[in-house]
């Protein structure tokens, strides 16, 4: 099994920057890809952006291309999220996933992803 580690989160205002780090640990040479997803009150947990692990093909969700960045360090098993120009509508919980089932192909559902981090709360306020 694979463990994820989310650090971080923080208050932010609109137009700022912020960088997500993801630590694997574990079975990590199992993983074909890791994600972020981001869950608001209320509402589901959406897709946010996902890389192969091997590769490093990159998926965005519309709502954030143009403005963040997913990469990958192999050395440190660490998967980052690099957000910039924030807006009040991307606070959410932020979770990382990793996918270890099978090869993947920019599958967007949570369902999808075989582990889950314990999520990073980032807001941003107007």
């Amino acid at each position: 099994q694979v463990q994820l580690v989310e650090s971080g989160g923080g208050l932010v205002q609109a137009g700022d920057s912020l960088r997500l780090s993801c630590a694997a640990s574990g079975r990590t040479f199992s993983s074909y890809a890791m994600g972020w997803f981001r869950q608001a009150p209320g509402k589901e947990r959406d897709f946010v952006a996902a890389i192969r692990w091997i590769g490093g093909g990159t998926y965005y969700a519309d709502s954030v291309k143009g403005r963040f960045t997913i990469s990958r360090d192999f050395a440190k098993n660490t998967v980052y999220l690099q957000m910039n120009s924030l807006k009040p509508e991307d606070t959410a919980v932020y979770y990382c996933a990793v996918r270890t089932r099978s090869i993947y192909y920019g599958q967007a559902r949570p369902h999808e992803f075989d582990a889950w981090g314990q999520g990073t709360q980032v807001t941003v306020s107007s």
